[in-house]
């Protein structure tokens, strides 16, 4: 399991588009994930606080890594998102993704995003489909 994790980590290091937001990987382990992103000016809204969309980028990082974390290739159904608080630029994030529910077929996770403070900023519930197939890069 750890060399599906070490390769899991390196090859999302190498995403191009988490990469293009500064998406870090904190902590990986089976069935869960937290990453960070440090909020930038480039990534505001018309309110001049960070947009909606680099927030769920965030969480669906999550979401990928936890999904993933077991081998095997699994692929979203359904996500729900409340966002619950506005963030600033240069504001670090913290999202953790955790399953809360695994078969065969399907992922239950949540997933928690926190500012700084320590204050709630989004909220998700995710379904993922989990396929048989393994990794393409294992």
């Amino acid at each position: 399991m750890n060399d599906v994790l070490q390769v899991l980590k390196e090859r999302f290091s190498m995403e191009p588009y988490a990469r293009s937001l500064g998406i870090e990987i904190v902590k990986l382990e089976p069935g869960q994930a937290t990453v960070k992103m440090l909020t930038q000016e480039s990534m505001n809204n018309i309110f001049g606080s960070t947009h909606g969309a680099a927030i769920y980028s965030l969480l669906d990082a999550a979401f990928e890594l936890t999904v993933n974390s077991h081998g095997t290739v699994a692929v979203a159904l359904e996500v729900n998102v409340n966002y619950l608080s506005a963030v600033n630029p240069g504001e670090v994030l913290i999202a953790k993704g955790r399953e809360v529910s695994r078969s065969r077929r399907i992922s239950a996770c949540e997933i928690q995003i926190t500012g700084e403070d320590g204050r709630l900023v989004a909220n998700c519930q995710a379904l993922a489909y989990r396929k048989k197939d393994p990794l393409p890069f294992l």
